[in-house]
């Protein structure tokens, strides 16, 4: 019996890694399409912030989302494990390259990851 859930728990850390590792490919596919029309369109700095919360937690909803598709019970952990795991993520290389700041936006990025994840992780179970 305990060897059942020894590797129920290792299948659900490999599925919040599995869903970290796809919102961060698609924050990096959006970013980097957000980056390129900057460069060649009229579009305000003003909006990069609320841009980048929007990208995030798409990122996270869609992560979270593939990550519970397969469980039929606790979507709202799993999801809201993505979101948690993902923005810690992005903190520490935030914090390694920059250093760390808390400030508004970095609670509404935290609090939207969170959220997103949820959400993905409600919408993956029910799929």
């Amino acid at each position: 019996m305990e060897v059942v859930n020894e590797n129920k728990a290792l299948k659900n850390v490999m599925r919040i890694i599995k869903g970290t590792a796809i919102s961060l490919v698609i924050t990096l596919i959006l970013l980097l399409v957000f980056a390129v029309l900057l460069t060649v369109t009229s579009i305000q700095e003003n909006s990069i912030n609320p841009v980048i919360i929007i990208i995030t937690a798409i990122s996270i909803l869609i992560g979270s989302s593939i990550s519970t598709l397969k469980i039929k019970k606790n979507g709202l952990l799993n999801g809201g494990a993505v979101g948690l795991t993902y923005i810690l993520i992005m903190y520490i290389i935030s914090s390694i390259t920059t250093g760390f700041s808390l400030n508004l936006y970095s609670i509404i990025m935290i609090i939207s990851s969170i959220i997103a994840g949820i959400v993905g992780g409600i919408i993956g179970v029910n799929l």
